[in-house]
């Protein structure tokens, strides 16, 4: 399975999430997205599972420091995935669970592939969620781009890109302002909030 295409639009799908703290109707939340709620306990307890799994294949989720830490690296996929289903099940995109199955057995089954998702801040408990997401996503952006090529391939993903602005994401700025700037010297998704939930612009270009 190629998920190099929602890996394009996991990177720059922070250019069009909602950069507002939650409201005050949302306390407890660590994200919503679309109105649905990640709270913190759901947050609290996917970053332990994470953990948990790193611990077993020996990787210290210090080593994630770069990315701004556990919680947001797994907060920051939480909350895309979500975004991703809701964009394309709103467009009509459909995937059963033989296109998921298969899709896992590819990478040569759950284990390994839950492993393999741990790069990417997954807990092996979203694996499935992710893959569901990366398919939907997939056919979303063929539809859109109206063809195999490059080409078209690039003209589906900015589609989606676009449509993912519908689906705001409100992040709790307990865990920082979504980082717009993302680069290999930048590469946290978060960058730390001002007691507004805003971050500054020195933090931006350092």
């Amino acid at each position: 399975m190629k998920s190099t295409r929602v890996r394009v639009i996991l990177a720059v799908a922070a250019t069009g999430v909602a950069l507002t703290a939650c409201s005050p109707s949302q306390v407890g939340a660590a994200a919503v997205v679309g109105g649905d709620r990640i709270s913190s306990g759901e947050l609290d307890r996917n970053v332990r599972e994470y953990e948990a799994a790193l611990a077993k294949i020996n990787v210290s989720p210090d080593q994630l420091e770069p990315y701004g830490g556990s919680a947001q690296f797994v907060l920051f996929n939480l909350a895309t995935v979500k975004q991703l289903t809701k964009v394309a099940e709103s467009k009509g995109a459909t995937v059963t669970d033989g296109e998921i199955d298969q899709a896992i057995n590819s990478q040569g089954g759950a284990a390994q592939y839950e492993q393999q998702l741990l790069r990417e801040g997954v807990a092996p408990s979203q694996a499935r969620s992710y893959v569901r997401a990366i398919l939907l996503t997939n056919k979303l952006a063929a539809k859109y781009g109206g063809g195999s090529d490059q080409a078209a391939i690039q003209r589906g993903q900015q589609q989606v890109i676009n449509e993912m602005k519908a689906v705001p994401i409100e992040w709790n700025p307990r865990y920082g302002t979504i980082n717009t700037q993302r680069s290999q010297e930048q590469p946290r998704f978060f960058v730390p909030s001002d007691r507004f939930g805003k971050a500054s612009e020195a933090t931006l270009t350092q």
